[in-house]
């Protein structure tokens, strides 16, 4: 399958025609329009509709609302069912992209966002602690997208998340205790305890990766199976692959209708919170594509080096603020201001990394 046929697959056509001179499909392009529109539509339903937080936040899946993890798991499985699983082997023997791809996500991008979440909100310690939780749950699914879009390596990118996966149950709780509670100490700032169990982590996981990524499996082993594969990725894929937006902005939508009021009545804070999230993706994505061509990687894991390095599971870091602080703490928002940065900062990404392709593989006149 070639980088162009990927990205097509990725974005819903099956030819690779909407894929032209390493511009991205028209609804791709228009990613931030439709975040922007679901965010105001989220503002206005909160205040329009007197007690919608309360019953939207009424049954919980653990500890989001229900809505929200129904919109997570809509939003992930298409990406999850466009996964060569049998070609993942052709991955795991590569140790550099390996190697480097745990350095960055396990040493490197906790630290980045410790040290940005200080800089930027010292005076701030609620958004501070939000911010730190984030740096610490590395990249989910919904990263193959944006990997795909920018012709990066499919099955390096699902490798790479299950990798992430399976290190942040283990180190996640530790990572929190160290980067919260002994770190600061050490340099004399204040401190902060996160109570969560490495079961909590484990629970998450299981559910907004481990369901989607079950179905995902599935659905291609039967559909293949029972069609072939031609007709799996050039006939059923594209009709399940706009779910994915769907249900981005059906969360987005829930998620503001919940913060719609703290987020209204702090701009200024929401403001800040989004400062040291660009500097991060910028940082992380851009360190990270220099040492994936430093390193050899060639082009297309290259790129998925940077993106799953800059990526975070934001459906994590917001669950463990809900747990922990609470739904309406400043914490929580911190996390939900998260994916709304991540989304546009993302797409510029891929265009930028679209701009090196070019540069790096010319295409033949």
């Amino acid at each position: 399958m070639t980088d162009t046929s990927k990205a097509a697959v990725a974005s819903g056509t099956a030819d690779g025609s909407a894929v032209v001179a390493g511009r991205l499909p028209m609804p791709d392009r228009l990613l931030p329009a439709w975040i922007a529109a679901a965010m105001a539509a989220g503002l206005l339903a909160g205040r329009a509709i007197p007690g919608l937080g309360s019953a939207l936040d009424a049954v919980r899946v653990d500890g989001i609302s229900l809505p929200i993890a129904l919109g997570l798991l809509v939003m992930m499985y298409p990406v999850l069912a466009k996964v060569r699983y049998d070609r993942l082997d052709t991955v795991t023997g590569d140790r550099r992209l390996l190697i480097w791809s745990l350095v960055l996500n396990w040493l490197l991008g906790p630290a980045v966002m410790f040290a940005l979440a200080w800089i930027f909100l010292s005076d701030l310690p609620a958004y501070r602690t939000g911010l730190i939780i984030v740096g610490l749950a590395r990249c989910i699914a919904m990263v193959v997208v944006w990997n795909d879009l920018a012709c990066g390596d499919r099955e390096a990118a699902a490798v790479l998340v299950a990798l992430n996966s399976i290190f942040q149950v283990l180190a996640f709780a530790s990572l929190g205790w160290f980067y919260l509670s002994v770190l600061p100490g050490w340099i004399g700032l204040p401190t902060t305890e996160l109570n969560i169990s490495t079961w909590d982590i484990a629970r998450s996981v299981l559910i907004f990766l481990g369901v989607p990524l079950v179905a995902g499996y599935l659905t291609r082993r039967l559909g293949e199976k029972a069609k072939g594969r031609h007709w799996y990725e050039t006939r059923f894929l594209p009709k399940v692959g706009p779910a994915a937006l769907w249900g981005l902005l059906f969360t987005i939508v829930i998620l503001f209708a919940l913060q719609g009021e703290a987020i209204i009545a702090k701009p200024w804070d929401v403001a800040r919170i989004a400062l040291p999230l660009l500097a991060y993706f910028a940082v992380m994505w851009c360190g990270s594509f220099a040492l994936g061509r430093l390193a050899g990687l060639g082009y297309a894991r290259t790129a998925t080096l940077a993106f799953t390095a800059a990526g975070n599971n934001f459906e994590l870091a917001i669950a463990v603020a809900i747990a922990t602080f609470g739904l309406t703490s400043g914490q929580a928002l911190a996390g939900v201001v998260g994916p709304l940065i991540e989304v546009p900062a993302l797409v510029a990404l891929v265009y930028l990394s679209l701009a090196l392709r070019r540069r790096l593989q010319p295409q033949p006149a």
